[in-house]
């Protein structure tokens, strides 16, 4: 199981992407670990995209920005998965092909509606703003594009409070 098969929707409901890089025992493991402390525990399957060799996480496609707003990559979300967090209330603003190839779902939430992405997507930004959120900018062409880790992979955050 890696990190950024794993994104938590609130404290106790978590969706695990199950692809290449998250198998059925990882996330059997981690149901057994969190046992009590979550109360849904959503299976996403992954799509194969570029192939299995391809650095595809859940993450690839959704980024959390605040309890009801997310950035999203539907291309590659399942149609489940997509609904739910509709019917959950989350709004989704939705990243372009040329934008999701340059990792613009691939957003930090660094507290609610304040976020980081990588300087040049220019549409997810701008609809993050007009959504409400703060959002910071870094030159990532070489650090994140090059090295295939956007603004989410370059950190490791245990807890987002919500100053």
């Amino acid at each position: 199981m890696e990190g950024g098969d794993v994104v938590w929707l609130d404290e106790r409901t978590v969706a695990i992407g199950r692809g290449y890089r998250t198998n059925d025992e990882g996330i059997r493991q981690l149901k057994e670990i969190v046992g009590d402390l979550i109360d849904e525990i959503i299976v996403v399957p992954m799509p194969h995209g570029e192939g299995k060799e391809a650095c595809l996480h859940l993450m690839s496609i959704i980024s959390l920005v605040d309890d009801d707003l997310a950035v999203v990559y539907s291309k590659y979300m399942p149609v489940f998965f997509r609904e739910y967090l509709i019917d959950r209330g989350i709004q989704l603003i939705e990243t372009d092909d040329d934008e999701y190839d340059y990792l613009g779902s691939n957003v930090l939430a660094l507290g609610k509606r304040k976020c980081v992405v990588i300087e040049g997507n220019v549409k997810v930004a701008k609809a993050l703003e007009e959504a409400g959120a703060e959002v910071f900018t870094y030159p990532g062409r070489n650090l994140s594009y090059l090295g295939v880790g956007g603004p989410t992979c370059l950190t490791c955050p245990i807890l987002r409070g919500s100053a």
